[in-house]
């Protein structure tokens, strides 16, 4: 027999129901079993007006646990959000040196919207921000190829931008088919590059890498790799080399290339192959997805130049000090190539840096465990690849 109680909550949820004009068909048999909380919901979802079909309640109840929502769930939720509902605020700058090199093949790129810089109408009120660093070998011609056509290509992909990420790794392949179709026409471009992209659309951030550049996340203070160093030293690559015929020779790709991942290199034989055959050094970038939050400070991009002589969280301290001073981020990415420099650093330096705030980074104090500096960046990174395999 029911209590009065839930023959008046049946009651409330028969007037809800027929106020949404829904036939809520076992609703009402399982109401005595609803928390307080539930009830405020469902009353919140009467108030609103816009819920107008069965699709659209469908869609809300998905989004809520019934048998779990509570006024602590609710509380909970309303911390979540004030993460989630972050709208970063971008500010980016760049910098970079020669180095200890003869050239510059280092080259970067930074549109802080990308539709919009190349006549693309994509209806939203979100610009496609883009940012990248190209590390060149064997000369500039790659490098600034893939600088001056990837955009491009990824704009005009079918797939951009709502399958963002088939479209940049379509973009990755046919940029590099691109090039290699110039290089045989002006032999003066052969060269090889690799390619590291930052793609931020509202609170998403999209990170593709082919290579060994790499892109560092602050969260609070903290260094979160966003990409993986495509070295003969890391064992997923060898064995991938391996599979296609390819081999590791002393720490080379076929005794020629200190990375497994690039675009170009189409005039080093055995390293790509036309047709059904694949060669050992792909194109194909690694894709790695986040939705930022207020927590996410700032995103370094850097060139192997910049990680042979810092670590990531090293490279994230020091531009956190560097922006609580000053907040100016390009300064701030002038100020890590000279420190690479003082710390002896022999490559190319490039480095790009995206603020998602206007304030400074707050001031913190993160406890980690201690690490002994007896090792290089660089030898570190060696030692990380091989315990990832």
């Amino acid at each position: 027999m029911q209590s009065r109680s839930a023959k008046k909550w049946r009651t409330l949820m028969t007037a809800i129901t027929k106020r949404l004009g829904l036939c809520f068909v076992g609703v009402i048999s399982c109401v005595a079993r609803w928390r307080i909380g539930m009830i405020k919901t469902l009353l919140w979802l009467w108030s609103v007006a816009a819920l107008e079909s069965v699709s659209k309640l469908h869609f809300l109840v998905q989004c809520f646990n019934l048998e779990s929502i509570s006024e602590d769930a609710v509380a909970t939720d309303k911390k979540h959000n004030v993460l989630t509902n972050f709208v970063p605020t971008l500010r980016s700058g760049e910098w970079s040196d020669i180095g200890g090199r003869a050239y510059m093949e280092d080259t970067h790129i930074c549109i802080a919207d990308l539709a919009k810089n190349f006549g693309c109408n994509l209806m939203s009120e979100e610009p496609v921000s883009f940012y990248g660093v190209f590390d060149g070998h064997g000369g500039k011609g790659a490098s600034h190829f893939v600088r001056d056509h990837l955009p491009r290509v990824i704009v005009e992909d079918a797939g951009f931008p709502l399958e963002l990420e088939k479209a940049v790794t379509r973009s990755f392949m046919a940029t590099d088919a691109a090039f290699a179709k110039s290089c045989s026409l002006e032999s003066a471009l052969v060269s090889g590059t690799t390619v590291l992209t930052a793609i931020i659309l509202g609170r998403s951030l999209l990170v593709a890498n082919a290579g060994d550049c790499r892109a560092v996340l602050s969260r609070h203070g903290t260094a979160i790799e966003m990409s993986k160093d495509h070295r003969p030293c890391c064992m997923k690559e060898k064995r991938r080399i391996e599979s296609l015929g390819g081999f590791i020779d002393d720490g080379y790709l076929n005794g020629q290339l200190g990375v497994t991942r690039a675009l170009g290199d189409w005039h080093l034989e055995g390293m790509k192959e036309t047709g059904e055959r694949v060669g050992p050094l792909s194109a194909e970038p690694e894709l790695k997805m986040m939705t930022l939050t207020k927590e996410d400070e700032f995103l370094i991009i850097g060139s192997d130049g910049i990680w042979d002589v810092f670590t990531s969280q090293n490279a994230i301290d020091f531009a956190r000090r560097r922006l609580q001073e000053h907040n100016d981020v390009k300064l701030c990415c002038k100020e890590i190539v000279e420190e690479g420099m003082k710390r002896g650093a022999t490559d190319n330096l490039t480095v790009v840096l995206v603020s998602f705030h206007l304030e400074p980074p707050p001031s913190s104090v993160i406890q980690r465990a201690r690490v002994r500096r007896s090792i290089s960046a660089e030898g570190l990174q060696s030692l990380k690849c091989l315990l990832e395999g």
